[in-house]
């Protein structure tokens, strides 16, 4: 009797650890700028839109669709390597509804902050904007797929956080106000406050499995680049501090949460590394060009100076690690979502 017993248990924790292996993430739930903006600013009144060519022309047959890219971007890379559909709609979209939205939907808005004088800039989403309408969301979830199963869906999503270069490059170092309000430690620690309280209320609204990126080694932008030419157009690496020392107080954060708030999964997702590898070694990852971007002459354009009108723009993207001046390659994004996916997320696969 006790070895049927013991065989039972055995039996029963094999079952529960192949359940866990097999557990599935029933849809990808995102936030952020237009690092993962996949088309919301098409929506609103901003000078900040990507809804026209060469935008998307690797996209599905050459669509436009408000991604800054020429392709996909990584939160779509992502969706795909959760087995979930290879792209994510865009909330404000009216061609999509609760059907598309209950497996996967992005409320990132191009140009915003953790910082609300941020999205203010170019009159974008906020982020307590994109909260409120997760929570608008989470409402017509629970009317479409009943209380229990979009609990469950809302609670076994995974949450993907992609944001605050704009709150640097866009704000604090182009605009006299953050500057001479905060230093450059005090406003990271201001916008690290910010992120705890975003995640803190997504947890509150039962998210259980969440993602927070860092910021890229934004001094190696083309467009910061360009603005640097009496250094010989080098990477900006006070930028480049900034960066690395955000992500230190992201990642101080992320296990500050993970004490406090119980049951909750919360990860750091690092792009810094794994960029500023292809940048510095472009021939190791397949690229040719890792200075200037594909879009114009490279250096300065993005949204409506990156069109069909510009002679510059190269015929192939996959040489560059850069699209236009501030956003990566469909090929760059593959290579980041891919690297994540198995250095950050895999435990959630």
């Amino acid at each position: 009797m006790g070895y049927q017993t013991m065989l039972l248990f055995l039996l029963a924790s094999l079952l529960l650890q192949i359940l866990k292996i097999n557990a599935k993430v029933p849809a990808i739930i995102v936030f952020g700028d237009s690092s993962v903006d996949s088309g919301n600013n098409n929506e609103i009144s901003t000078v900040l839109k990507s809804n026209f060519e060469p935008y998307g022309r690797d996209f599905n047959g050459g669509q436009p669709t408000g991604r800054f890219s020429n392709g996909r971007i990584p939160t779509d890379f992502i969706s795909e390597a959760f087995g979930i559909k290879p792209t994510i709609p865009p909330y404000l979209d009216p061609t999509y509804n609760i059907t598309h939205f209950a497996t996967g939907v992005c409320f990132a808005s191009a140009g915003t902050g953790y910082d609300n004088a941020t999205s203010d800039v170019l009159s974008v989403i906020p982020l307590w904007k994109e909260m409120q309408y997760y929570k608008e969301y989470q409402k017509t979830l629970r009317a479409y797929l009943g209380n229990e199963k979009a609990n469950e869906v809302l609670g076994e999503a995974l949450y993907l956080i992609s944001i605050g270069t704009n709150d640097f490059l866009e704000n604090y170092y182009l605009i006299p106000g953050r500057s001479s309000e905060y230093t450059i430690e005090e406003y990271q620690n201001f916008l690290a406050g910010i992120a705890k309280e975003f995640i803190t209320e997504l947890y509150q609204l039962g998210a259980r499995k969440i993602s927070i990126a860092g910021l890229p080694p934004m001094g190696c932008l083309p467009l910061e680049r360009a603005t640097n030419i009496f250094s010989g157009s080098d990477c900006v690496e006070k930028y480049n501090d900034v960066s690395k020392d955000f992500n230190e107080k992201l990642q101080e954060m992320v296990m500050e949460l993970n004490k406090e708030l119980a049951g909750m999964r919360l990860v750091f997702s690092n792009p810094y590394d794994i960029l500023l590898d292809m940048i510095q070694d472009p021939n190791k990852f397949g690229f040719e060009d890792a200075v200037t971007a594909c879009c114009g002459t490279g250096f300065f354009e993005m949204s409506y100076l990156c069109d069909n009108v510009n002679p510059f723009t190269c015929s192939d993207a996959n040489s560059y690690v850069f699209w236009d001046s501030f956003h990566p390659t469909e090929k760059t994004n593959q290579i980041v979502a891919d690297h994540v996916v198995k250095t950050c997320l895999a435990e959630f696969l």
